[in-house]
């Protein structure tokens, strides 16, 4: 085991197998040694995270569906690094989509499930520009989307 997958184990996680496509999309593309993974949607196992925050999901629960799509984009890494998490180098740019309601405003806070975990796991290869923005509806009604880019080696 490497010494992400070490760190993330420390933190209780253990990568899932990189979730499949659900429509007519690949889930990474590699240019150079960049990593643009494809979004990312709340979906632990075989639940999906559902919810409009300002409506039905409060903003602890909306950092945790952010959190799990985090975990589905270290997923998705691993696999483009052919099994190797440490050939990560950096998270450079999160975009994180958040499922609420107009006048709900604390985005930020939800993607910092996100943000807060990727720092927590990988140290300073986790610190990264990010977007957090309202969509009125996401795919399936989840609570959250997060598409990222990464730096390989």
């Amino acid at each position: 085991m490497g010494n992400f997958e070490e760190k993330l184990a420390n933190l209780g996680v253990t990568l899932p197998d990189a979730p499949a496509p659900a429509a007519n999309y690949v889930p990474y593309v590699q240019v150079g040694d960049m990593l643009y993974v494809s979004g990312q949607i709340s979906k632990d196992g075989d639940r999906l995270i559902t919810g409009k925050l300002g409506d039905d999901m409060d903003t602890p629960a909306g950092a945790e569906a952010a959190k799990v799509c985090a975990i589905a984009l270290l997923a998705q890494v691993k696999a483009a690094c052919g099994g190797d998490l440490d050939r990560l180098k950096r998270v450079v740019k999160l975009t994180g989509f958040v499922n609420s309601t107009a006048d709900f405003s604390e985005q930020p806070q939800v993607i910092n499930g996100a943000s807060d975990f990727l720092g927590e796991a990988l140290g300073e290869t986790g610190k990264h520009a990010r977007a957090a923005v309202s969509a009125a509806s996401l795919p399936f009604g989840v609570a959250v989307e997060i598409d990222g880019v990464f730096q390989i080696g």
